[in-house]
């Protein structure tokens, strides 16, 4: 072989090994983001790492909404099947109240109920977030 074919030979190489390092590194970002989507039956049968951060849907359940003087709100979602608490410091959206859908995000705690950092609610009459709506009819 050519000095100039080893040239090309290592060019070619050093492209291929940076360019799936790059890839590798990418897919690697983005399984750490990804926030999973799961009902309440789904987390009473899966398990779960209380490291790992998802969302959770389902319904409020009536009467189950406690709100304390520091912002702290606890609060019962349902899928119909099963219920989880969910416990969120902060703002809650206007929309939120009880019998509507709502998404929560944040992390399962080791004693089962989930601690959300972020909470979405529907926007408006017509309208759930799709997850909810076919976890609710799957469970009907």
């Amino acid at each position: 072989m050519s000095f100039i074919h080893k040239k090309r030979m290592i060019v070619v190489i050093s492209l291929i090994a940076g360019i799936s390092l790059a890839s590798g590194l990418v897919l690697y970002a983005l399984k750490q983001n990804i926030n999973l989507f799961y009902s309440p039956s789904q987390l009473a049968i899966e398990n779960i790492s209380d490291q790992k951060n998802i969302r959770i849907g389902g319904m409020v359940v009536k009467n189950s909404v406690v709100r304390q003087n520091d912002m702290k709100v606890e609060f019962v979602i349902t899928d119909f099947h099963s219920e989880v608490k969910i416990h969120y410091k902060g703002i809650l959206p206007d929309l939120f109240k009880e019998g509507q859908g709502v998404v929560a995000q944040g992390k399962l705690g080791k004693n089962g109920e989930f601690n959300a950092s972020q909470i979405l609610a529907k926007h408006d009459e017509n309208y759930m977030p799709p997850e909810v709506a076919a976890t609710l009819v799957k469970a009907k």
